[in-house]
């Protein structure tokens, strides 16, 4: 009975302190300020840009991503577009040649986002670039992103991630993913900066010093999932990143369950190894007052949300049967404060987009969830692409 209890109290203590932890980076993202808030409009000068763009088999988006990225107000001799182009089809390739871009041809027995920009890094000319920008090959940057970006670095960041946001809703699928990655960026991003901690990276949008990112991503050993592992290699070496509400890079949504589940799979596996490669390495951090080191391990130890809100629902519903009153009023607590951390965090520009009939989604993606759970250890050993929709079937809305 004594293990019993201790064990629920363990339980309950992990759900209060998952809860606790992104209730108050919620409030500090809507309470605060993104760091391009704090930003003079003085430009000390304008910086040689290049902006990576890892491509595997991205055939059908690659051409309007180029077209729509061309479009910067930055200087277009200060700024090289660069596809790295891994198993695309030749006239993909011809196609692309008519534009000005550069094309880096690569092929990998395995292949990976990181090692396509690893690969990228050590072929770009020395002293030439001084911020190196990480896009995915759906990416839209908006036309002042880049503008943005040097201001930051003006400013001193070396490492900043820009506002990631949905480039469509024109699903179901679409619209519950545009609005997790709005909660992300005002939690784990926008939050996390208004308590003084490093912003979470998120994959694409980023903007490093080139030297930084190479000697970073050169330690980096994961499958999929680099991000986290970039992020902890850079606040070790106590380089906190940024975050710029204001410098947005449009990002295509998942269109079905299907690849929802596969993407999230893939994502749950590369928390799990980071948990296990660098939860050690994250304590030692801490007692050694690294405390952005370890502030990285702890939100690796966070339930994804939509497990955590399923969890909360579930014990809520137990304990009104039961009827002890602190076992109702305890998991009542949590459930309430974990809708209302939801709901503070997303846009209303997004409550705008649903309907009563996208509520009927929600269960198979929480399901979808779960199966991922079980699959994870697929994801661990081959990288699972995502696939994404040429920009006709996007109706895209922005």
């Amino acid at each position: 009975m004594i293990l019993l209890h201790v064990a629920c109290a363990l339980i309950f203590g992990y759900l209060a302190f998952n809860v606790g932890y992104i209730f108050l980076s919620a409030v500090a993202g809507r309470l605060g300020r993104a760091d391009d808030g704090v930003l003079t409009n003085e430009v000390d000068h304008l910086r040689r840009i290049a902006v990576l763009i890892p491509a595997y088999k991205e055939d059908a988006v690659i051409v309007d991503s180029v077209k729509a990225n061309l479009k910067q107000n930055y200087p277009a001799d200060l700024y090289d577009l660069i596809v790295i182009a891994d198993s695309f089809r030749a006239e993909t390739l011809e196609t692309l040649s008519h534009y000005p871009v550069n094309i880096l041809r690569v092929e990998f027995e395995q292949s990976t986002v990181q090692k396509s920009i690893s690969y990228a890094l050590q072929t770009l000319p020395e002293n030439v670039y001084d911020i190196v920008v990480i896009s995915d090959a759906d990416n839209h940057m908006a036309p002042d992103f880049l503008t943005r970006i040097n201001k930051a670095f003006s400013e001193g960041w070396r490492a900043v991630q820009g506002h990631r946001k949905a480039k469509n809703t024109n699903r179901s699928v679409a619209v519950f993913d545009a609005m997790n990655e709005e909660v992300n960026n005002n939690i784990f991003r926008a939050g996390q900066r208004a308590l003084g901690l490093s912003a979470m990276c998120t994959g694409s949008g980023m903007a490093f010093e080139p030297a930084l990112l190479k000697q970073a991503m050169n330690e980096i050993k994961t499958v999929g999932g680099y991000d986290k592992e970039l992020e902890m290699l850079l606040t070790i070496d106590h380089i906190r990143v940024g975050y710029l509400q204001d410098a947005v890079i449009y990002d295509e949504k998942v269109q079905n369950v299907d690849v929802f589940k596969s993407q999230r799979t893939r994502w749950i596996a590369a928390q799990l190894y980071f948990v296990k490669a660098y939860f050690k390495i994250g304590v030692q951090q801490l007692l050694n007052g690294n405390g952005q080191a370890f502030n990285a391990l702890v939100r690796s130890l966070l339930l994804p949300r939509m497990i955590l809100l399923t969890f909360l629902a579930l014990l809520f519903l137990v304990s009104l049967p039961i009827g002890n009153e602190v076992f109702q009023l305890f998991s009542g607590s949590l459930l309430t404060l974990m809708v209302s951390t939801l709901a503070v965090s997303i846009p209303a520009s997004l409550y705008n987009k649903l309907s009563v009939r996208d509520f009927f989604i929600l269960p198979l993606l929480i399901l979808s969830m779960f199966k991922s759970l079980l699959s994870f250890r697929q994801a661990g050993k081959v990288f699972l692409h995502t696939p994404h929709i040429v920009a006709a079937e996007l109706s895209a809305e922005y």
